[in-house]
C-alpha cells in the first residue's frame, strides 16, 4: 500500500488529519484544513547511518552566565526578568494596533543608543513607513540596520552577514519559506519559519523577537508549538479606549511569569508608567454606591483599582450579567454566595461589573472587593472612600486572607488610604510593620452586609466601621 504523500493541517488549532474535513474535529472551526505535502526523505530508522554519540554532562557542574541586555525601558525589563538574554528567542502578541511595533521599536532604538547592534526587519511595512515611524518616536538618528523582507532564506543569510546582538521581526505571520508549498501565514509556514529563526537565535547568540498577531479569542495565531519553541511569550494588551497599555509574561525561562509592565500611549509613543495606581485611580472623584478600591497584586508589584458595580432593576424578563475586566463565571459565583449565605437578593435585577480602567483582574483576592461593590450598590450607599478592601470569599461565606498583605497595605499607604477591609490575618503574618494601614477584619460575608445595611440605615459610620 503507498504512503500517504500529504496530509491536511488545521490553520486554527493545527491538529493534523488524514485526510480532509469541512470541521476540524479538535478545534470545531469550518473549512480551515488545508492540505500540506509530507516529506518523502524521511528515512527509516534501521536505514539511517550512524551518528555521533550523545555526550553527557554533570548536572552540578557549572556555566558561564551570559549578562543581559538591558533596553533601557525599565517596564520591558522588568517582564523579561531584568533584560534580554543573548541566545533567547521571544513571542510577542497583541491585537492590531496596540502598540507592539511602537514599543519594539522604541526598544531597539534604545538598545542601538547603548552599543547594541541592533536589526529591525518589517514584512508588514515598508522602509519608507518604518522610517517615518522611528522619526515621530525620534529614534530615526539612532544606528538601526533595518530592512523590508517576508522571504526567510535572504533574512537568515543577511543576518549571517550583519551578525546583530538583538533582531526584531515583524511579524512572523508574514514570512514564507520556498522550502514548502503553503501560503504565507499557514500553520507549516509559521511553524517552519519559527523554528529556523530559533535556530539561528541559539547557534549565533542573537536574541530575536518575534511579533505575532493574535486571534479574535486572543490567542497567537498559528500553532501553539511556536509558544513552545520560544524562550519568553509576552502579551501587549489593553483597549484602544484607553491611553495605558500593559505588557504581560504568559511564559518565560529567564524570570518570573507574573509580572506586568504598564505603558501609557502618547502621540511620541509609548511612555513608562512608574506607578499604576496612581494612573488606574486618576480622576475618581467623591465616592458613589457601588465604588470599592482593591488592592490587587501583579507579580511583585502591587496595584490599586476601582471596581465599579451596578445592580439596577431588570427591563426584561431576564435579568443581564455584564462583566468587563473579570471573570464572570466567578461574579456568578459572588453573587450565588450573597443570595445564599447572606439573603441579599438579585433576582430580578441587572448586575454589571466593570474594571475601572480597562485592567483584567485574574487574582480570587478580588473577591472582597467585588462583593463590597455589589451590596453598596444594591442597598444604595457608597463605602468608606479612605478603605481598600481585599480578600478571597470562600462557597461557605468566609472570607480568607491572600498573600502578601503587607505589600499591598503599604501601597495603600502611600496613596493616602487611612484603612484597610480585609480578612483576619493568618497566624504567620505579622501587620504590624512601619507603613502598614490598620484593618477593618471582615471574618464572613454577612458581617460585610450587616455594616453597609446598618449604614444606610442611618448609623454612624465610625461605627459601623470600627476596626
Amino acid at each position: 500500500m503507498p504512503k500517504p504523500t500529504s496530509c491536511f493541517t488545521c490553520q486554527s488549532c493545527g491538529t493534523v488529519h488524514g485526510k480532509w474535513a469541512g470541521r476540524c474535529d479538535s478545534c470545531g472551526e469550518w473549512n480551515t484544513l488545508v492540505e500540506e505535502t509530507l516529506s518523502q526523505n524521511a528515512k527509516p530508522a534501521h536505514k539511517r547511518r550512524k551518528s555521533r554519540a550523545l555526550e553527557f554532562v554533570d548536572l552540578g557542574g557549572e556555566s558561564k552566565d551570559v549578562p543581559r541586555l538591558v533596553t533601557g525601558i525599565d517596564e520591558l525589563d522588568r517582564v523579561t526578568g531584568g533584560g534580554l538574554v543573548p541566545g533567547s528567542a521571544l513571542l510577542v502578541g497583541g491585537d492590531p494596533g496596540i502598540g507592539k511595533s511602537t514599543l519594539l521599536l522604541q526598544a531597539t532604538g534604545k538598545l542601538a543608543a547603548s552599543g547594541v547592534k541592533t536589526a529591525y526587519i518589517s514584512g508588514e511595512e515598508s522602509v519608507g513607513q518604518v522610517r517615518r515611524r522611528a522619526k515621530r518616536l525620534e529614534v530615526a538618528d539612532i544606528p538601526v540596520s533595518l530592512a523590508a523582507e517576508t522571504s526567510l532564506g535572504p533574512i537568515l543569510d543577511g543576518l549571517m552577514a550583519e551578525r546583530p546582538d538583538v533582531v526584531i521581526i515583524d511579524s512572523i505571520q508574514t514570512l514564507w519559506t520556498d522550502q514548502l508549498g503553503a501560503a504565507p501565514g499557514t500553520v507549516a509556514q509559521v511553524r517552519a519559519c519559527a523554528q529556523e529563526l530559533t535556530r539561528f537565535a541559539k547557534k549565533s547568540g542573537a536574541c530575536v523577537i518575534l511579533v505575532g498577531h493574535v486571534t479574535k479569542d486572543g490567542q497567537i495565531a498559528g500553532p501553539r508549538v511556536v509558544e513552545h519553541m520560544v524562550d519568553a511569550v509576552l502579551y501587549f494588551e489593553g483597549d484602544r479606549a484607553h491611553q495605558f497599555r500593559i505588557l504581560r509574561a504568559h511564559k518565560n525561562r529567564f524570570g518570573p511569569t507574573d509580572e506586568i509592565g504598564v505603558f501609557e500611549m502618547r502621540e511620541s509613543g509609548l511612555c513608562e508608567v512608574p506607578n499604576p495606581s496612581a494612573l488606574f485611580l486618576d480622576g475618581r472623584g467623591d465616592t458613589s454606591s457601588g465604588a470599592a478600591v482593591f488592592a490587587g497584586l501583579e507579580g511583585t508589584r502591587p496595584v490599586l483599582t476601582e471596581i465599579q458595580a451596578l445592580v439596577a432593576p431588570a427591563a426584561f424578563g431576564t435579568p443581564r450579567r455584564a462583566v468587563v475586566g473579570w471573570d464572570s463565571s466567578r461574579l456568578a459565583m459572588v453573587l450565588a454566595v450573597l443570595e445564599a449565605r447572606c439573603g441579599v437578593s438579585f433576582a430580578g435585577k441587572d448586575v454589571y461589573l466593570n474594571v475601572a480602567g480597562g485592567l483584567r483582574i485574574n487574582e480570587p483576592a478580588a473577591d472582597l472587593a467585588v462583593a463590597a461593590a455589589l451590596v453598596s450598590s444594591a442597598f444604595d450607599y457608597p463605602l468608606p472612600a479612605d478603605s481598600v478592601i481585599f480578600g478571597e470569599i470562600s462557597l461557605s461565606g468566609d472570607v480568607r486572607a491572600v498573600g502578601r498583605a503587607d505589600a499591598r497595605l503599604k501601597e495603600a499607604a502611600k496613596l493616602g488610604f487611612k484603612r484597610a477591609i480585609t480578612a483576619p490575618p493568618r497566624k504567620s503574618e505579622n501587620r504590624n510593620d512601619n507603613g502598614a494601614l490598620p484593618s477593618i477584619s471582615i471574618k464572613t460575608l454577612i458581617d460585610l452586609v450587616n455594616r453597609v445595611e446598618q449604614s444606610s440605615e442611618g448609623g454612624t459610620e465610625s461605627q459601623n466601621w470600627a476596626a
